[in-house]
């Protein structure tokens, strides 16, 4: 309880207002929110996610993963989201942080531990929620603390980020997040298939060269595809591609047209169909609204999404 009340006290120290804010510590990310936010479609980078005080909902495809104070959430891959604080006010805002997975720590830490990481060709949902341990808390809260104490940055700070890796790995899901660094494995080709499309998701899609990237069949890649981010490959790419779009039309306010062409679409008209499907309502008015209520006091959040 201590720890907890130590990071609500950091959290509101480097949190100046509601929104996201990146520290000093470049793989960590603090969160505060004094009310509920609004829907916000974010692309999940491999992290690990604590809240400190609150509640937040995060769906993947057409699964909602529900988590709050006492639990994890991480990412072992990039994965479309869309996320909300549910759970959040003046005298108890909603607090979290955000630690960025760094797959050569993985990696090493796998190797060093002897982790059972069952058969090769095992692959399982690349999002997951879980109860934390009192050693991964008290081992975040002495990264964060590092922001107090910048002279031992320079020291400290890699030992303390493979702690947390290490903690992490202990977990009831740890052999998932591990996985994702043992060579060769499916989750690790499935991932490096997933950062490909990140990198190009306005070329078009061929899922026959994507497994062949993978050295999977078609079939084969499809299914553990599906089995690590909910959805198929397609769905993924368009997920990818809304997303990004209704950011850019948020951050830069650009039109839907110029948004639509920057992340790939030819078809204006294309766009404006999915887009109504996926977020409920044509791009201009869905833009305008989420502006209108991002003005209103009563309206929190980061409009533009964060992992946390």
């Amino acid at each position: 309880m201590e720890n907890y009340q130590r990071l609500c006290e950091l959290i509101d120290k480097y949190c100046d207002t509601d929104g996201a804010a990146q520290t000093a510590i470049d793989p960590v990310w603090l969160f505060r929110s004094t009310g509920p936010s609004l829907k916000v479609p974010t692309i999940y980078r491999p992290c690990l996610c604590l809240i400190i005080s609150g509640v937040k909902e995060v769906t993947l495809g057409d699964e909602m993963f529900r988590y709050q104070r006492g639990q994890l959430l991480a990412a072992s891959v990039d994965l479309p989201i869309v996320g909300h604080v549910t759970v959040a006010s003046t005298d108890m805002p909603y607090r979290s942080l955000s630690l960025d997975l760094d797959a050569q720590i993985l990696g090493d830490l796998v190797t060093n531990m002897g982790l059972d990481l069952g058969v090769d060709g095992d692959s399982s949902r690349g999002l997951f929620v879980e109860e934390t341990s009192q050693e991964l808390v008290d081992s975040v809260l002495r990264v964060v603390e590092l922001l107090d104490r910048p002279d031992d940055m320079q020291v400290m700070l890699p030992m303390l980020i493979r702690e947390v890796h290490y903690r992490l790995l202990r977990t009831g899901h740890g052999i998932e997040i591990a996985r994702l660094a043992m060579g060769g494995s499916t989750m690790q080709r499935i991932a490096a298939v997933l950062r490909l499309m990140k990198d190009n998701f306005t070329k078009p899609l061929r899922v026959e060269e994507l497994a062949n990237h993978a050295n999977m069949s078609p079939s084969s890649f499809h299914h553990h595809f599906k089995q690590v981010t909910a959805m198929s490959p397609l769905q993924y790419q368009k997920r990818l591609r809304l997303t990004t779009a209704r950011q850019i039309m948020l951050a830069e306010m650009k039109d839907a047209a110029s948004a639509a062409y920057a992340v790939g679409y030819e078809s204006t008209s294309q766009f404006s169909r999915e887009y109504s499907r996926m977020f409920g309502a044509p791009p201009m008015r869905d833009i305008t609204a989420i502006l209108g209520q991002s003005r209103n006091p009563g309206a929190h959040g980061n409009i533009p999404g964060s992992q946390l």
